[in-house]
């Protein structure tokens, strides 16, 4: 069966179409600037040139129908029609306390994803358009909602509640949910599966470092603690996100700055991070390459990140009692070995330690630790879209 794996922005769309006997990637793509001017869709067919298309996409559904089009074309195709697809795999962003599993999307579903839209305003509105313009097209294919959030709803009371007032949880859901959530569940599986072990027999710790950044804690194949929040500005500093801060910094810069609320909402989010400690950029590699030059607070500002990591997998080896594997994911976790080796030095209490052989690896999986450590740590690259495209085909086959 082919599966067309679909996550859908406010003026963006990325899908892959997979094979899910083989798991190969049979075309990928993506559409920009959809409703605005000078949409491109850049198509990717397995084994031949890259396509772009430069054509208005005043909506969703056009985007959609361009997609279709891109797979199906005579030249650049990778399957001669529709029939072809035989499911499509939607990324939701938030399913709050309502969805701890991937779903097949049907009315009653597209209603609670609905009443979700509050808690992540920016995306879920996004991947509702996403999902209606596939059944548009598409309505007698089944699609499945994988959600973010639902790996992390296996959290405890302990972990996903605030010191707040508890009305605040009762009335408006405000609790620790935790994103990356397919990333996490991919990779700590994967990790597992590399040690030749089950995870459902370990305590791993993955480090999902990019430029949204976020650490769970995976014990015994379920999620205990997560580093981000009710939004995804909690946790790790990360590329424009502050990551964890004194609640009264905001307050206090509102009052200095004149801000108002939102406005402070918008500085934490796209204006902090490494980006706004730095001033040069939110990419990590921009960041290095400063510091390489002597640039002072480039430098400052990749300690702090990797000094965060570490504390964060401190906590996360005491909220399990123990770990057993350490796994570092997404595009700086992956591709970046002096990062990872920044990170370890913090961890020799662990009794693990990085060879620098094994590290000099970029998106590969690989043990990295020395032999014969207590805790193994590896470089594990995710598959998001391969882990919508199989839980998509455990519920449609």
């Amino acid at each position: 069966m082919n599966i067309l794996v679909i996550n859908c922005g406010s003026s963006s769309l990325k899908y892959q179409l997979i094979n899910s006997d083989t798991e190969a990637v049979l075309a990928k793509g993506l559409c920009e600037r959809i409703g605005i001017d000078g949409s491109l869709l850049t198509h990717t067919p397995a084994g031949k040139d890259k396509v772009k298309i430069e054509t208005p996409m005043p909506n969703h559904t056009t985007a959609i129908q361009l997609v279709i089009n891109a797979l199906t074309d005579a030249g650049h195709g990778v399957i001669k029609s529709l029939d072809e697809i035989g499911a499509v795999g939607h990324r939701v962003v938030h399913g709050g306390e309502k969805f701890a599993s991937s779903v097949v999307i049907n009315d009653e579903v597209m209603k609670a994803i609905e009443e979700c839209n509050d808690l992540a305003p920016l995306h879920n509105p996004a991947n509702l358009i996403g999902i209606n313009s596939c059944k548009e097209i598409m309505p007698n294919v089944p699609m499945v909602a994988v959600f973010d959030t639902a790996f992390h709803q296996t959290m405890p009371e302990k972990a996903y509640l605030y010191g707040l007032p508890y009305e605040y949880y009762e009335k408006y859901k405000v609790r620790r949910y935790g994103f990356h959530g397919t990333s996490h569940d991919y990779v700590s599986a994967r990790a597992a599966e590399i040690l030749g072990k089950k995870r459902e027999d370990m305590k791993i710790i993955v480090c999902h470092l990019g430029n949204g950044a976020s650490i769970s804690a995976v014990d015994h194949g379920k999620c205990v603690d997560t580093s981000m929040g009710l939004t995804p500005l909690e946790g790790l500093i990360m590329g424009t996100r502050s990551g964890d801060i004194d609640p009264a910094i905001c307050d206090f810069i509102c009052q200095k700055e004149g801000l108002t609320p939102a406005e402070m909402n918008n500085v934490l989010n796209k204006k902090s991070g490494v980006y706004g400690m730095t001033g040069i950029s939110s990419d990590f590699r921009d960041i290095e390459a400063a510091e390489a030059e002597g640039n002072h607070r480039a430098k400052a500002a990749l300690d702090a990140f990797h000094y965060r990591v570490a504390k964060y997998i401190g906590s996360y080896v005491a909220a399990m009692n123990g770990v057993d594997a350490i796994a570092f994911t997404a595009g700086v976790g992956e591709n970046n070995k002096v990062g990872r080796a920044e990170i370890s030095k913090y961890l020799g209490y662990l009794g693990t330690e990085i060879d620098d052989e094994k590290n000099n690896v970029r998106g590969e999986d690989r043990v990295i630790s020395k032999d014969g450590c207590k805790v193994a740590m590896l470089c594990v690259p995710t598959n998001e879209e391969l882990a919508i495209a199989r839980q998509t085909l455990e519920l449609v086959k």
